[in-house]
């Protein structure tokens, strides 16, 4: 659990740890303030969420890259366009959040009503807060109304935003929104940037700080593990093997599941909490409203899950969307296990094939147990649980400080980073930080190429395991000015 000190929050250091680290780093000649910050931001908890939510075409994409500061969001000028990423990492005078971005169905997919309750649902369901967006030319409509009944039952903290307020004309259209009875409606342009810092401090005034990790302690419960992956790869049928029976609608048509199913199971003595989530489509057409919804659910389950179990159809050549929903995972920083499904379907000729693709395609994450298995008929299904449970623990390992300096040292002297501009930078000390997943904060004399940094996450695994769980690495490099040797 995260120690508290008269510094506050200072991660996963014990006190002494934290006094010894910081008199490092004084010797050295970093600014403490940012060492602390460094620390801080590396050791908090999973980061509060903040789903922004209304209408199609309100604005709710431009406001998310107004938010991240960068044009990341798609964005057209016509309702429906938000597509695939729907996760960012935003910033906000020191304060990080993640940011959910809910935009995104045709009107006559769903129906707007269904569409626009599906994003308050999940936004209530995923989120610490919410902003929500109206457009304040419009006024407040049916569905607007139906939003907020939505919200309020849901006690979570919801900003209003009045978008497309575009100068003093626009203040009165922002003042009618009153009427919502969610407070002061904030005034801003998503587009030109009107009134976006005032709508962030209100934002930070309502989004908890990054909480404590407790999961997987007495007052978290079972351990919780998301089945993830494409359409009709098997999740339902793996989730009705593991449990022993028909619990979940199994249908060979592509999507039958819509929503996630939460089951306590008990397998080896232990009781799980399995995450059924519908499948993730690379490309949502028109007519596949539901699709996508059903890829904000699965985001919605990775942040409630520990373990990610991926499932890929061996039957099928490896796609961008088993590709991209590892990424999901990674980027959600939880532990993730990969299970070969249909495996008892496939000869040695596609067996073959599958390992080229493994090599190729899953590179990234050689690091995740690997689970050959066959939902349909149970085979290897004894080997999952092992296989979660490697994960977890890689996930929740920390090295203590002395022995990562003591690693670092060796490392830098056998391996010592390339001379550029004549100078060679120099890793000088670290630690880690945080836990689930695994967070080093390393101090350096100078900037550390990605190939390099991607060295040292590599010889860390090998060192001391990590075995199922991505690992995230910052380095802070020391200023000159800052410099007192």
């Amino acid at each position: 659990m995260d120690n508290q000190n008269e510094h506050g929050d200072v991660g996963a250091l014990g006190d002494a740890e934290y006094a010894e680290f910081m008199e490092l780093a004084a010797e050295e000649g970093f600014d403490l303030d940012e060492v602390a910050g460094d620390l801080a931001a590396a050791g908090h908890g999973p980061l509060p969420v903040l789903a922004v939510v209304g209408r199609p075409n309100v604005g709710k994409s431009t406001l998310v890259n107004r938010i991240i500061g960068r044009r990341e969001a798609v964005v057209e000028d016509r309702p429906g366009v938000t597509r695939d990423r729907v996760n960012y990492e935003a910033n906000w005078n020191g304060r990080r959040f993640r940011l959910v971005d809910t935009g995104g169905w045709e009107q006559d997919v769903l129906g707007i009503d269904a569409s626009v309750a599906a994003q308050a649902e999940f936004a209530i369901q995923a989120s610490d807060a919410v902003v929500f967006v109206v457009d304040s030319t419009v006024g407040a409509t049916d569905t607007d109304e139906a939003v907020v009944r939505l919200l309020r039952k849901s006690g979570k903290p919801v900003v209003l935003a009045a978008n497309k307020v575009d100068g003093q004309s626009g203040e009165a259209d922002a003042a009618a929104l009153w009427n919502l009875g969610l407070g002061e409606p904030h005034a801003v342009s998503s587009l030109h940037g009107r009134g976006i810092g005032d709508l962030l401090d209100a934002i930070m005034a309502v989004l908890p700080d990054a909480p404590a990790m407790t999961f997987g302690e007495g007052i978290g419960g079972p351990r919780r593990i998301a089945l993830i992956g494409r359409p009709n790869v098997g999740k339902s049928s793996l989730l009705n093997r593991v449990a022993g029976e028909n619990r979940v609608v199994v249908d060979k048509v592509a999507g039958t599941t819509r929503d996630p199913v939460d089951e306590l199971i008990e397998l080896g003595g232990i009781t799980w909490k399995f995450i059924d989530t519908a499948g993730i489509r690379r490309r949502v057409h028109l007519q596949e409203g539901a699709d996508y919804y059903a890829s904000l659910r699965t985001a919605a389950a990775l942040t409630k899950a520990e373990v990610a179990v991926v499932l890929i159809d061996t039957t099928e050549s490896i796609s961008v969307q088993d590709t991209r929903i590892i990424t999901m995972a990674v980027e959600a920083g939880r532990a993730v296990v990969i299970a070969y499904n249909k495996w008892d379907q496939i000869d040695e000729e596609r067996r073959y094939y599958l390992e080229r693709e493994i090599e190729q395609d899953l590179v990234q994450v050689q690091w995740a147990p690997r689970v050959n298995v066959s939902a349909l008929t149970g085979r290897h299904m004894e080997k999952l649980v092992p296989a979660i449970e490697a994960a977890i623990a890689g996930w929740e390992t920390r090295v203590p400080t002395g022995r990562l300096n003591a690693f670092l040292g060796e490392l830098v002297a056998g391996h010592p980073h390339p001379i550029r501009g004549g100078k060679q930078p120099r890793i000088l000390f670290g630690t880690q930080a945080g836990t689930r997943p695994p967070r080093f904060v390393l101090f350096a004399s100078g900037f550390l190429e990605a190939g390099y940094r991607r060295f040292v996450e590599r010889r860390l695994r090998e060192e001391f395991g990590f075995v199922g769980t991505p690992i995230q690495v910052s380095v802070r490099v020391r200023e000159k000015r800052g410099r007192n040797k």
